[in-house]
């Protein structure tokens, strides 16, 4: 079992930034896979990015990696999701979640495990 929760989000103005959390906990093997989504409303769930357990690996939303950056910090098990430049498109549930495979995967079936999400809110 593997327990994730995101913090980190909040309301802010367009163009500002924010930093999202993901801690986990439980059995992460190093070939698992951690991605965060996000769901606009009245919006269908899509990637945004992930990064393999061993950080060998990242991948990105064509359209946000010049904006946005995924790390982790292996002494406290979290994610973090950067994100930079926002912009009222940007607002969304931001979801963590990790998928028990070493294929990477940007579907949203893919992933095993999911957090609770966190709201952001970009006012323009």
């Amino acid at each position: 079992q593997v327990q994730l929760v995101e913090s980190g989000g909040g309301l802010v103005q367009t163009g500002g930034s924010l930093r999202l959390s993901c801690a986990a906990s439980g059995r992460i093997l190093p070939y698992y896979t951690v991605a965060w989504f996000r769901q606009a409303p009245g919006k269908e769930r899509e990637f945004v990015a992930s990064m393999s357990w061993n950080r060998r690996t990242t991948s990105y939303k064509d359209s946000l990696k010049d904006r946005f950056t995924i790390t982790k910090d292996n002494d406290k098990n979290t994610v973090y999701l950067q994100m930079n430049g926002l912009k009222a498109e940007d607002t969304a549930v931001y979801y963590c979640a990790v998928r028990t495979n070493v294929k990477d995967s940007n579907g949203v079936s893919d992933y095993t495990y999911w957090g609770q999400g966190t709201q952001v809110t970009v006012s323009s």
